[in-house]
């Protein structure tokens, strides 16, 4: 079995998912993960799917009938490595929403080279305030050479400068 990563996107509608996922299944393919979203109007996702090595060109072809339906580009995922022992570090930012929040966290991260798994975000009416907040989740995997207090100290630091609330678990 071979991994592939499709990103798809396109205008948003009924039936997109089952349509993929109809081609995915006809070429032997197994649909293992996702995240999909409505944005904006627009249908955006990435799909994680496992397909006999035999059959991925056959898989590739099938999806470009999507074109005009939906954008897809089709990634080889990397093979399994045998990874060093990593934590995880799960934040949560909230605050009132103001460009540079994502850069300003992100920076951090990659400054102790950590790697975002997953990243969330939204923002919302704070009807209360009078402005709108920004709300984030994000995953991150912590090297074990990493020294965590370092990076919770900084996000802490981060967050006092900026003025948004960060919660860390581990």
């Amino acid at each position: 079995m071979i991994t592939l990563v499709l990103t798809v996107v396109g205008d948003d509608r009924a039936g997109l998912v089952a349509t993929v996922a109809d081609i995915v299944e006809e070429h032997g393919g197994n649909w293992e993960n996702s995240r999909l979203a409505e944005l904006a109007g627009a249908f955006a996702g990435v799909i994680e799917v496992s397909v006999p090595e035999d059959r991925a060109d056959e898989l590739r072809v099938a999806l470009t009938v999507l074109d005009g339906l939906l954008t897809v580009a089709v990634h080889t995922g990397a093979a399994e490595k045998d990874a060093a022992p990593s934590r995880h570090l799960t934040l949560q930012v909230l605050g009132n929403d103001r460009p540079g929040i994502v850069r300003d966290v992100s920076a951090v991260l990659r400054e102790h080279d950590l790697s975002i798994e997953r990243l969330s975000t939204e923002t919302r009416d704070a009807a209360m305030y009078g402005g709108r907040l920004f709300e984030a989740t994000v995953v991150a995997r912590v090297p074990a050479s990493v020294d965590l207090g370092v990076v919770t100290g900084e996000l802490e630091r981060l967050a006092t400068e900026i003025q948004v609330d960060v919660t860390l678990t581990e």
